[in-house]
C-alpha cells in the first residue's frame, strides 16, 4: 500500500473543515459510491440546488471532490489523487454504513440508479436492432473479448483507459482486476448506458466521462493500459488518436487497438457513419510506430465459417519502449 501524501497544515485544516459539516460528509459518502450531478444530490438529500451547489464548491476547492463537465451537466466524484483525496477516503473508512442517515441516503441513491438504468435501457431498446445487425457481421464478441484478454495477460497492470468507451463493456470486462478504470466518450447517451453498466457491476473504482479522443484532458504518463476498441473506423484521423493515446501511457505501458480488418460493406459507411471500411495490418502498425511505440502483437480473427459474419477483426498491441522503474505487483482478486 502506498504512503498517504503529506499535506501542509493549512491544506489539511481546509480539507477537514470542508468535510466537517453534516451535509458535506453525506455528500462525500454518496460520491464514494457513484458519480452524481447536482440534481441527483438534490433528489437524494432533499435540499435546494443552490445549497447543494455551494457545498460542492467548498468540497472541490478543498480538493475532496472532482468535477467533470459533460454537455450542460456537471458530474462530481470523490477525488482520486492528492493528499486531500487521502483524507476523504480515510474519513469514509471510519463511517458506519448502518447509521440511519447514511442508510437512508443509500436507499435514495439506489432509486437514482434505478432511474439511470431505465433511461439506459430505453436507449438500448431504440437502437437494439441496428446494433444486432452490425454485431452479426463480424467475429463473435466472445471470441474478440477472449483475444483481448489474452493480449494483455502476460503481465499485471493497475490502471486502464478505454477511449470511445461506448457501453462501457471494456471497463466491465477488466474492472475486477484493476485498481482504476476510466472510459471516455463524446456521446452523452452512451455515457448514460456505460454508467448504468458500471453501477450494475458494482465497479466503484471505474468511471466514465465526456472526452475528446484527439485532445485528452489527462496528463502524460497516466495509465498502464489504453484500449481503443472498435473506434478507429469512425474517425477521420486515426494516427492522431493513436498518438494522443500513446502520450498518456506510462513507461512500458501498452496500447491495444481492436478494429475491423478491410471489408467492402459500403452500407456501413452510408448508414452507420463508418469513415473507414477496416484497416490493413500495416496501417495501424505504422501509426503506432510513428507514435513511438514498439509493436509486440498483431493478429486477425476470422468469422466462424458457419456464422453470418463477413468481417474479420484485427488486434494491434503496442508498448511504450521506456523502462518502468518498478513493475506493479500482481493484484489479488477475491
Amino acid at each position: 500500500m502506498s504512503t498517504p501524501a503529506q499535506l501542509p497544515f493549512l491544506a489539511l485544516n481546509g480539507a477537514l473543515k470542508a468535510a466537517g459539516e453534516a451535509t458535506r460528509l453525506r455528500i462525500l459518502a454518496l460520491l464514494a459510491e457513484a458519480e452524481l450531478t447536482v440534481s441527483d444530490l438534490t433528489e437524494i438529500l432533499r435540499q435546494s440546488q443552490p445549497r447543494i451547489s455551494r457545498h460542492l464548491k467548498l468540497l472541490a476547492e478543498a480538493g475532496l471532490v472532482d468535477r467533470f463537465r459533460e454537455g450542460s451537466w456537471a458530474f462530481f466524484r470523490l477525488a482520486e489523487r492528492g493528499g486531500a483525496a487521502d483524507v476523504a477516503r480515510t474519513l469514509l473508512l471510519r463511517l458506519d454504513h448502518a447509521d440511519s442517515a447514511v442508510a437512508r441516503d443509500r436507499e435514495r441513491l439506489a432509486a437514482v440508479r434505478s432511474m439511470r438504468a431505465a433511461t439506459a435501457q430505453a436507449y438500448f431498446r431504440r437502437h437494439a436492432a441496428e446494433w444486432d445487425r452490425i454485431r452479426k457481421l463480424h467475429v463473435a464478441d466472445a471470441a474478440v473479448e477472449a483475444a483481448i484478454q489474452a493480449a494483455l495477460a502476460d503481465r499485471p497492470y493497475r490502471s486502464l483507459l478505454d477511449l470511445g468507451t461506448g457501453t462501457g463493456r471494456m471497463l466491465e470486462l477488466f474492472g475486477p482486476t484493476i485498481e482504476r478504470g476510466l472510459g471516455l466518450d463524446l456521446s452523452l447517451d452512451m455515457l448514460a448506458v456505460a454508467r448504468a453498466r458500471l453501477d450494475r457491476a458494482g465497479l466503484k473504482h471505474c468511471s466514465v466521462r465526456q472526452g475528446d479522443i484527439y485532445d485528452l484532458a489527462l496528463p502524460k504518463d497516466s495509465f498502464d493500459v489504453v484500449i481503443i476498441h472498435q473506434v478507429l473506423h469512425f474517425l477521420d484521423d486515426g494516427a492522431r488518436a493513436i498518438s494522443e493515446a500513446a502520450r498518456v501511457l506510462r513507461p512500458a505501458g501498452r496500447l491495444l487497438v481492436v478494429d475491423f480488418a478491410p471489408h467492402d460493406l459500403e452500407f456501413l459507411r452510408d448508414e452507420h457513419a463508418h469513415r473507414r471500411l477496416g484497416f490493413a495490418p500495416d496501417t495501424v502498425t505504422q501509426w503506432m510506430t510513428a507514435a513511438g511505440l514498439d509493436l509486440v502483437l498483431q493478429r486477425s480473427l476470422a468469422p466462424e465459417p458457419a456464422s453470418e459474419g463477413q468481417i474479420a477483426v484485427s488486434l494491434w498491441l503496442g508498448r511504450d519502449p521506456r523502462i518502468a522503474l518498478a513493475a506493479p505487483p500482481k493484484l489479488e482478486v477475491a
